[in-house]
């Protein structure tokens, strides 16, 4: 089985938030390979890995990347393939904002769809619904994702209406 996604990551210091991705793609049953790969300190392997990802059948990458997080960017730039970022707090950053800024702020003709500080499943959740756009099995699975979403609020507010105040009117 060949991957379908690939998740890339600054430094394995960000496998606690990046582990999220793959398991929603474990999931949602979605092939992938999940490696460190640093703008900074691995430039020449980036660039490889970026330049053919395409051609091994990767189909989206989702990179996370801390501090300065040039990584997504740089994949970016040299992919045909679309690039979810995913912005991680790190020890060095400034709370994440340095991470989300490096990550959305990308020159015009260089998009990378970004995704909230540490939210790697949704990063997973999305590379699943990019997916599911050419693949009907996938994209059952993604209804039906989407549909348990729905009910897990209906039957909150079937619990909430249980909930008794002197001034509560519903």
């Amino acid at each position: 089985m060949d991957p379908l996604v690939s998740i890339i990551m600054g430094s394995t210091s960000d496998l606690p938030v990046m582990e999220e991705a793959a398991k929603v793609l474990d999931e949602f049953e979605i092939p992938f390979e999940i490696q460190a790969l640093s703008a900074h300190r691995t430039p020449h392997q980036v660039m490889d890995f970026a330049r053919k990802a395409h051609e091994r059948g990767i189909r989206v990458v989702i990179a996370g990347a801390g501090g300065a997080a040039h990584l997504p960017g740089v994949v970016a730039a040299m992919t045909p393939l679309p690039v979810i970022g995913v912005p991680v707090r790190a020890g060095i950053s400034l709370d994440g904002w340095d991470s989300l800024l490096s990550i959305v702020q990308m020159p015009p003709g260089i998009p990378v769809a970004t995704v909230g500080l540490d939210a790697a499943r949704n990063a997973g959740i999305l590379a699943a619904q990019i997916l599911g756009t050419g693949d009907p099995a996938i994209h059952e699975k993604v209804l039906r994702f989407k549909a348990g979403l729905e009910k897990k609020i209906v039957q909150a507010n079937e619990e909430l209406k249980k909930i008794k105040y002197q001034h509560k009117v519903n």
